[in-house]
This record gives C-alpha cells, sequence and structure tokens, in this order.
C-alpha cells in the first residue's frame, strides 16, 4: 500500500498522444484531443467502485459548477478508468449514477483504456496504485490532477474537500490568463496554495510583511525629510 499515493515527477505532463475510448460514444479519443487546449480536472477512478469514486465525482461536478466557469469551453472534467475491465457501459453507469452527465453534459468526459495506456498515463502523473485481488477492488489515491492546457500537471486537489473558490482560482491560475476574469487575477495575489490541505489560504503572513516594510520605508521616509527640513531652518 505504500505505492499508493501521488508523487509527481519534476515538469509531469499527460502524454497527448495516448489513445482511450471516449464512454458515451464510444469512439477513440487522444487525450490532447479530450484537453481541447482548455484546463481540465482528471480523476482517476474505479467505475465500479461505489465506495469513494462516487463521492469524489459528484463533488467534483458539483464543485466545477460552482466556479461559475463554463464546463466544456473553460474547463473539462476527465475521468479516466484505472480498472482495464470496465468498459464504456461501466463508464456511462457512473456518470448517471453520480448525475455528472447531466450535471456537466459535454463538459465532462468518461474515458476507458487498456492496461498499457492507464499505466503509461498514471506513470506519467506520479499516479500510484494497485489492485486488491481479495477485495476484487482498486487501491487508488482520492486525488483530482488539475492539468494545465498543455497537459503539464498544474495542481494536485483533494476532491473530498473541494469548493467552487478554491477550485476557480486554481483553474484560473492554470490557465495562464486565458481562463476568468482580472478580478480572479488580482485574488491570486492575494491567495496562496497549500499543498498540505490542498487549499488556497490567504497570504497573511506576506501581508503583514509587506504592510511592516511599507511602515518600516514610510516612517524612515518621514524622519529624514523633517531632518532635512531642521538643517535648513538652522541655516
Amino acid at each position: 500500500m505504500a505505492s499508493v499515493a501521488v508523487a509527481p515527477p519534476p515538469g509531469a505532463r499527460v502524454p497527448p498522444d495516448l489513445v482511450f475510448t471516449e464512454a458515451r460514444e464510444e469512439r477513440p479519443i487522444g487525450l490532447g484531443a479530450a484537453l481541447g487546449g482548455r484546463p481540465a480536472l482528471l480523476l482517476p477512478v474505479d467505475y465500479t467502485c461505489g465506495n469513494v469514486c462516487d463521492p469524489m465525482v459528484s463533488l467534483s461536478a458539483a464543485a466545477l459548477r460552482a466556479t461559475g466557469l463554463r464546463p466544456g469551453i473553460d474547463i473539462s472534467l476527465i475521468l479516466v478508468g484505472l480498472d482495464p475491465r470496465d468498459g464504456p457501459p461501466a463508464a456511462r453507469a457512473l456518470l448517471d449514477r453520480d448525475g455528472a452527465g447531466a450535471a456537466l453534459g459535454e463538459g465532462v468526459r468518461a474515458l476507458v483504456g487498456d492496461q498499457a495506456t492507464i499505466e503509461r498515463l498514471t506513470g506519467a502523473l506520479g499516479y500510484g496504485f494497485i489492485r486488491d485481488p481479495g477485495a476484487d477492488a482498486i487501491a487508488h489515491p482520492a486525488a483530482s490532477l488539475l492539468l494545465a492546457p498543455d497537459g503539464r500537471l498544474a495542481r494536485v486537489l483533494s476532491p473530498l474537500a473541494m469548493n467552487g473558490r478554491d477550485l476557480r482560482l486554481a483553474i484560473v491560475e492554470a490557465g495562464e490568463g486565458r481562463v476568468g476574469t482580472l478580478a480572479d487575477r488580482f485574488t491570486l495575489l492575494c491567495y496562496g496554495f497549500d499543498a498540505a490541505t490542498g487549499l488556497y489560504t490567504p497570504l497573511v503572513r506576506r501581508l503583514l510583511v509587506a504592510a511592516a516594510l511599507a511602515t518600516f520605508v514610510a516612517i524612515a521616509g518621514g524622519i529624514l525629510i523633517l531632518s532635512r527640513m531642521r538643517r535648513r531652518r538652522g541655516a
């Protein structure tokens, strides 16, 4: 179980040439085409798992809707099955069961692939999982992988502790100026990403340090001006 973790290598990026099967239309699609030049929330799941994967998908879909961004235009949710035995029907069943398909429409894609394709994708992202033969299930991290438009791994987020505000900020940051508003970009100047919690938190310490430095400079400047004025009067 020690291998069940997310440990992305430096510069982690998804291979755009990987070809999966899109579950709705049961047609092949390249991962680069699935990204479509926009940020994407990649969620590795076990399509037949109703314990953790179902809440992960439903909470991710709800958080995406709460961002106010347009699914399928500004951001996409891409599900990737970790079990090569699960075909398109299992993927469609999960979308129907969790309501993600109805909630996001064309903004969500459910992909299935063979063992080699799945392992190449997860290996590139440092996403470790194993099969538990005793339970006939997949043990895998509960993590959402936020991808930049070029397929680069931008953030690892917790789908079980995700909210619309934090997800929007992460998407705006990953979108490199092509997603979100000017107000979002100003907000990013005042917020920082906490890797331990997977959330954005106000940079209180930085703001306090900056304010202290500004106060010091103002006081020092005032003293210098008063000193010069006294010297002029004395002269």
